[in-house]
């Protein structure tokens, strides 16, 4: 799968360039369009829906655009290690990587309970969005640092984490990721975004603003 993006770093769109028989995963929401004849299988439902999309004998292409405004961002892994993501950021990867919410890395986040984030590992490409502008924190080995959870976009495996209540006593989710922040240790690197989707929603519930206005 090759990735080529525009209109970034604002309005990005992905077109996920695939060789002939080659198949990706992709979420279907993010799916704008593909070259004729691709075809597109749609696995599970609701948050959990993954698009398994197959080109024909000719190659295709998929034109993937993330639901909130904001920059792209690609991870090529190699099987040394793997990636957290949040659930939110995910757009597409290759067939190659594997998806896997019940890793060792997630059971030790959530402590076993499903989370607002997923574990990738393999080898191919892997392609994030952010909401807002993307912005990498590269921790060396010692050095630590606190991220809202909503602003977490992705890290690296290597980075030593810990999840909190933001506020004790306060509202939380581990579905939503809601009152909750992490508390980061290098060696590794972190990927966030400028904008928070909570904060839009709450915003928005604030400001009378709801999808029946």
């Amino acid at each position: 799968m090759q990735v080529r993006t525009r209109h970034t770093p604002t309005f990005g769109v992905a077109r996920l360039v695939l060789a002939p028989g080659e198949a990706v995963l992709a979420d279907p929401l993010t799916i704008a369009a593909t070259s004729y004849g691709l075809t597109v299988e749609v696995k599970g439902a609701g948050t959990k829906a993954v698009a398994l999309c197959t080109s024909g004998a000719e190659g295709g292409w998929i034109d993937a655009t993330p639901v909130l405004p904001g920059d792209l961002h690609q991870i090529e892994l190699d099987g040394a290690y793997g990636w957290c993501l949040a659930r939110h950021s995910w757009i597409a990867s290759s067939s190659t990587v594997a998806m896997n919410p019940e890793a060792p890395p997630m059971q030790a986040i959530f402590g076993g309970a499903e989370g607002f984030m997923n574990y990738a590992h393999g080898k191919g490409a892997v392609v994030l969005a952010c909401y807002g502008a993307l912005d990498l924190v590269t921790l060396e080995a010692g050095e630590a640092v606190t991220i809202s959870s909503d602003h977490v976009v992705a890290f690296a495996d290597t980075v030593q984490c810990r999840l909190r209540p933001s506020v004790p006593d306060g509202v939380q989710s581990i579905q939503t990721g809601e009152g909750l922040v992490f508390d980061f240790a290098g060696p590794g690197a972190v990927l966030t975004q400028t904008r928070g989707p909570r904060r839009l929603t709450t915003w928005l519930r604030a400001n009378g603003v709801s999808s029946r206005s």
